[in-house]
């Protein structure tokens, strides 16, 4: 079974983790219960969690934010308002990766909050390993790979989690904000790419010419201003 992100358990419960950590509260994490969900909206929500988007994001909520459910409302939002996001403490939740690997939510935490502090991790892990036996290579694998793609990620904004269980307006306003500002970036790193390819392809063969779209035939134009007096006289009157 290949490995997955965002996903654990919270006693029996199925649950997928929005929020890994709640800013001033680092012991509790915000979560949702997809069981309680109406079935459409779990459809939708695993297709995210299942996502490259998602796999890739340090926290699910980012990747729910972008996404939306088939009557057409933001999934973050919905789920704010509908109040089903839920804060629990970290210890009491165990993170699924695979069906044969698992771990405590706060013991993940602290992995990768020392990889962040650059912290020798990896022989921290090993470390646990040895001692409790509850984290799994691939889940070590995971965390490095986590820990590497953030590194190597543009810079950008960091959307924090609110410290309430759910989320205000302001809240959902600043991670539009923070995704606007996310997309920006990835849409720059996009153009570079490209220009960096045209360049390869120019130096790989100097006759190749990039063909350029047809121009369009320009709009006839408008002049504006203030219209002739005589014109303005005859309007006022009619």
């Amino acid at each position: 079974m290949a490995f997955m992100k965002h996903v654990g358990k919270h006693g029996d419960r199925k649950v997928c983790i929005l929020f890994r950590q709640v800013p001033g509260e680092d012991h509790m994490a915000l979560l949702i219960y997809p069981d309680t969900l109406h079935a459409h909206w779990q459809q939708s929500i695993q297709a995210v969690v299942e996502s490259d988007i998602a796999q890739q994001a340090e926290e699910l909520a980012d990747a729910l934010h972008r996404n939306f459910l088939p009557d057409g409302r933001a999934i973050l939002q919905t789920l704010h308002e509908e109040r089903m996001i839920k804060k629990v403490r970290t210890s009491d939740i165990i993170v699924t990766p695979t069906a044969n690997s698992n771990i405590r939510l706060d013991e993940l935490n602290k992995m990768l909050n020392e990889m962040k502090l650059g912290a020798d991790a990896i022989k921290k892990m090993a470390q646990n390993d040895a001692s409790r036996g509850m984290v799994a290579p691939e889940v070590k694998r995971a965390a490095e790979a986590e820990f590497k793609a953030q590194q190597s990620a543009p810079a950008a904004p960091k959307f924090q989690a609110p410290q309430d269980a759910a989320l205000s307006d302001r809240d959902i306003a600043a991670n539009m904000v923070f995704q606007a500002k996310k997309m920006e970036l990835e849409a720059k790193a996009m153009i570079a790419e490209a220009s960096r390819m045209k360049k390869q392809a120019q130096v790989m063969d100097p006759h190749v010419v990039a063909k350029e779209a047809p121009a369009t035939p320009a709009a006839t134009s408008v002049k504006r201003g203030r219209p002739a007096k005589t014109k303005a006289v005859a309007d006022a009157a009619q």
